[in-house]
């Protein structure tokens, strides 16, 4: 027996024992771990459940229903690179925000008014003033001169040295003692790491641009038979930004390479679920979708209806309808392409 006569069933896509697998010659296919819970139903109802089971149900499945799983192929090195580097950047989006509140929060209890200036504690010229002078009592000895030379160091031209320092010469409330104190050295244990994540994030980014740029200028493969490449037809849409793109060329890389819409309806979330029995039938949204690209078309859909004049229109027509914001804004045209670059049929995604 080949090693391409092997099939493997197992739960996950990807990850170590898959790429050797598939390294080896074997066929792969993923199972959803629902999936797998209702085959595990004809073998037994009693609820039980362990590995060696599961692994007999998994063989005897794709025995018996071939149909109903997809083959794993190997992926695109770069698409595995866009992958890991989006969820880093996640991880670092959430860090960052994380730790801006916390900031934000300390100054509210010391300074409230310097919030005016930088409502969320989340620009590095506003951490420069306050790792210059954490304490109202230390802000209120900067010059003029200096917050100008500060603002100019960072481009920050909506205020002046004169607006900053009014507010930072603001008459403040008193506070409990130690309170102040606590609060510099919360301060300034949280701005470090908010310059490292800020400077880790624009790494971040950077290396994502590079990657989408590599993808920008591979020479056509023979295989994709003269039919656009999938960055060029996502970055064609309105309302498609870097992180758009990637996590959509992340996320739904096969659905796209294959221009399977449905199923990339499907992992979006915007597929609606339709139940019909005897005369009731219910169409609900679909719940079991992947998440980031569920945010991804929010996005998407959202800054489309900014700047694309069709979509705004379509949009105010299902409003007009009764439809809702959410069903509306998902409901969009011309978001995604087909194989020749033409717009997909209306609520394509």
């Amino acid at each position: 027996m080949t090693p391409a006569q092997i099939a493997v069933a197992i739960e996950t896509p990807r990850g170590a024992l898959v790429d050797a697998c598939l390294a080896r010659g074997l066929l792969v296919f993923a199972v959803n771990p629902k999936q797998l819970d209702r085959f595990r139903d004809r073998h037994t109802v009693a609820g039980a459940k362990d590995d060696r089971r599961d692994a007999s149900v998994l063989a005897d499945s794709l025995r018996t229903d071939p149909g109903a799983f997809q083959a794993v192929r190997q992926e695109d090195p770069v698409v595995v690179q866009l992958r890991e580097l989006s969820h880093a950047e996640d991880d670092l989006d959430a860090e960052f925000r994380r730790l801006a509140n916390q900031l934000r929060s300390q100054v509210y209890r010391v300074s409230p008014d310097l919030l005016t200036l930088c409502p969320g504690a989340d620009e590095p010229w506003f951490w420069a003033l306050l790792q210059t002078a954490p304490t109202p009592a230390g802000q209120r000895r900067l010059t003029r001169a200096r917050l100008d030379h500060l603002l100019r160091a960072h481009r920050i031209r909506r205020w002046r040295g004169a607006d900053v320092l009014a507010r930072l010469q603001a008459a403040s409330f008193p506070h409990a003692p130690g309170v102040v104190e606590a609060v510099e050295a919360q301060i300034r244990l949280i701005l470090p790491r908010l310059e490292v994540v800020q400077a880790q994030r624009l790494t971040c980014g950077r290396q994502l641009e590079q990657l989408l740029q590599q993808l920008r200028e591979r020479a056509r493969d023979e295989d994709e038979r003269g039919e656009h490449r999938d960055i060029a037809i996502l970055e064609s849409l309105p309302g498609v930004g870097r992180k758009v793109a990637v996590t959509m060329l992340a996320e739904a890389a096969a659905p796209l390479a294959h221009r399977d819409y449905d199923r990339l309806r499907a992992h979006v979330g915007t597929a609606p679920v339709t139940s019909a029995s005897g005369k009731r039938r219910v169409v609900s949204r679909r719940r079991a979708c992947n998440r980031r690209l569920r945010w991804a078309a929010y996005h998407w859909g959202r800054t489309s209806l900014q700047r694309d004049p069709a979509s705004a229109a379509y949009y105010r027509e299902l409003r007009a309808r009764g439809h809702r914001h959410g069903r509306a804004a998902e409901c969009r045209r011309s978001l995604v392409t087909d194989s020749h670059g033409h717009a997909a049929p209306e609520h394509a995604l």
